[in-house]
């Protein structure tokens, strides 16, 4: 496989580099500065960089034509700036999220002797999100009430062909509101429970690899609070 025009590129290249040194002014013992257009093409050299190539990168070279130094452009500084910033951010929220998990570890460590104590306070936790739930869906079952008795007089109003009065409206409005506020209310209790029990698990998983002990069979989920 040939690769002429790579060689001839490269050699074009060079040539050029070669001429601009030849042209620039030679003093015994000075650095040559070679300087590159935005697409990093090597476009003119001398003893200084032109203020309109400034911000473009550059190459600092010997007598010989042995690179000493080389700068970046501005653009790559700045590129290179923001990637230091974003590494050094990324290092602290790692630092920060270390830190955290050590507190954590800690107060686990200092909160409970066994993993069975992890599972106590569970389902104490869980017994009481249940009997709020029970609360709620007695007064849930007024409210289903209310807004039947709210529809049926709606409906008997509706009969009798007269427009339904304001107040029977606002209160219809009223009794479906409550209805489906307290429907809200106990679904999030239920997710409340699902958010502890998933908790004290990661917990109890924690407890147990810091302590070194055997992970023993799971838990059963703790049993609702009896109705009364």
């Amino acid at each position: 496989m040939r690769n002429y025009p790579t060689s001839v590129s490269l050699l074009a290249g060079t040539a050029a580099i070669v001429a601009m040194m030849m042209m620039a002014p030679a003093v015994q013992g000075q650095k040559i500065i070679c300087w590159k257009d935005k697409a990093g093409k090597v476009i003119g050299c001398g003893d200084r960089v032109p203020p309109e190539y400034q911000d473009n990168e550059s190459k600092r070279l010997d007598s010989r034509g042995i690179t000493r130094e080389t700068s970046v452009s501005a653009e790559e500084a700045a590129r290179m700036r923001d990637e230091e910033k974003r590494q050094a951010a990324q290092r602290a929220e790692e630092e920060h999220r270390r830190a955290e998990q050590r507190r954590q570890d800690t107060a686990l460590l200092n909160t409970y002797v066994t993993p069975k104590e992890i599972d106590i306070r569970r389902d104490r936790e869980v017994q009481v999100v249940d009997l709020q739930i029970q609360q709620l869906k007695s007064a849930q079952k007024g409210a289903d009430d209310a807004y039947a008795a709210q529809q049926k007089r709606y409906a008997n109003f509706e009969k009798t062909g007269k427009p339904v009065p304001a107040n029977i409206k606002e209160d219809l409005k009223r009794a479906a509101e409550e209805k489906e506020a307290l429907q809200a209310r106990i679904a999030d209790k239920e997710k409340d429970k699902g958010r502890i029990s998933d908790s004290y698990a990661q917990q109890k998983a924690r407890f147990i690899e810091l302590k070194g002990l055997r992970s023993p069979a799971a838990s059963p989920d703790p049993k609702p609070a009896p109705k009364k």
